[in-house]
């Protein structure tokens, strides 16, 4: 198969290039490329701009606010995304829930949330995880039980990303204790302002509040807000995390990562000269390029060609394995590059390389978010080896 952009692909790329060129803040870029996350603010008014053009959603029907953009130019807008570097849509809204309301959701549904999804109207996080049912996610305990019009919901949800900055949540609950696991779960839309819920901070090992324990204490919701069947929420969740490990590879973060990191080398004094005239760490940069490479042709490949992803369901995994793996070497090399002074954290006032050691050590939950690196290889396992 032919890998090369074509004429249309490289005017596409053109456009989304001067687009972020002119449009994206240059203090948000600034951050960004210094190894800070982007904060909520960051991501809410970026979010916003691409939402004129349609490409906070781009694979989304234009009539909910998308561009319908195809498989390659989604990984094109992507990847300039990343290597701009700019926030990207936010990925609970965009690339998780939409597409289940699109395919589970009724039309009511659909109607007053993906606008808001697009624009970021309202912000969502994952309810999924707790503790004790992570990789084994049909273990979860939170049960909600149907009273007249409202389901009463209690429980916990843990490592819930972004929850304190979140309006609603989507959450997989219990609402059959008598069913199989996977057959009694159903998919829930969740105000977070509703009574009885407590949202409590985890501080992650890079000193950052990206985490979050979330308590349900009697909590009421509508029915109104269930997606999908009742007792058929698991479906919604094997949609869903099909699609989050798909967009997990991440190759524009890693070359964009990879390049700030040659350019610190570049920058960083060594003896005489300077770190890059190393030509053990040259060699580093040139095999790590070499496995970006590897990783997005192989990217495009599964994508683009809709036989192989029937004939291969569990390649999604494979994508993740790597794709995490690669995140994480690019972050070690950043964090050994920038030396004691990828420690300075944010609040430092003379930060010369950013917050990158931080950054190294949160890139390790990766291998666990999305299904752990371990779950992956049992899927690829049973689907390739037999």
């Amino acid at each position: 198969m032919n890998l090369n952009l074509t004429q249309a692909q490289s005017g596409f790329r053109d456009e989304v290039r001067a687009f972020v060129a002119e449009r994206l803040p240059v203090e948000i870029r600034d951050r960004l490329r210094a190894g800070h996350p982007p904060g909520k603010q960051d991501t809410v008014t970026w979010q916003r701009i691409l939402n004129e053009r349609g490409w906070a959603a781009p694979h989304w029907p234009r009539r909910y606010g998308g561009a319908e953009l195809g498989q390659m130019e989604r990984l094109i807008l992507m990847d300039e995304l990343y290597q701009a570097p700019a926030p990207l849509p936010q990925v609970f809204n965009i690339t998780m829930l939409g597409p289940v309301l699109m395919k589970f959701g009724t039309p009511a549904q659909c109607e007053y949330f993906l606008p808001k999804l697009a624009n970021l109207d309202l912000w969502f996080c994952q309810g999924f995880s707790e503790p004790g049912s992570g990789s084994d996610l049909a273990s979860l305990r939170t049960a909600a039980r149907r009273e007249g019009d409202h389901y009463v919901v209690n429980g916990q949800k843990i490592w819930t990303t972004t929850a304190h900055w979140a309006d609603w949540t989507f959450a997989l609950v219990r609402t059959d204790p008598d069913a199989r696991k996977q057959e009694g779960i159903s998919f829930l839309l969740i105000d977070l302002k509703s009574p009885g819920i407590t949202i409590r901070p985890i501080t992650s090992i890079d000193g950052e509040h990206h985490l979050n324990e979330v308590f349900f204490d009697e909590v009421r919701v509508p029915v109104d807000n269930l997606v999908g069947q009742e007792n058929k929420g698991w479906d919604c969740a094997k949609f869903l995390l099909g699609n989050e490990r798909t967009g997990i590879a991440n190759v524009g973060l890693c070359r964009e990562r990879l390049a700030h990191a040659r350019a610190v080398a570049m920058r960083t004094r060594q003896g005489g000269g300077y770190l890059l005239d190393d030509p053990k760490l040259q060699a580093e940069f040139a095999a790590m390029d070499a496995e970006i490479r590897a990783l997005e042709v192989t990217n495009w490949r599964f994508l683009l060609t809709p036989s192989q992803q029937q004939a291969l369901p569990a390649f999604a995994s494979v994508l993740k394995l790597k794709g995490v793996e690669l995140q994480q070497e690019v972050n070690a090399l950043l964090a050994r590059v920038a030396g004691p002074q990828g420690l300075e954290r944010r609040d430092s006032g003379e930060t010369v390389h950013g917050p990158l050691t931080p950054r190294y050590f949160y890139s390790r939950a990766a291998s666990i978010y999305g299904g752990t690196s371990e779950v992956q290889k049992d899927i690829l396992s049973k689907f390739i080896l037999g």
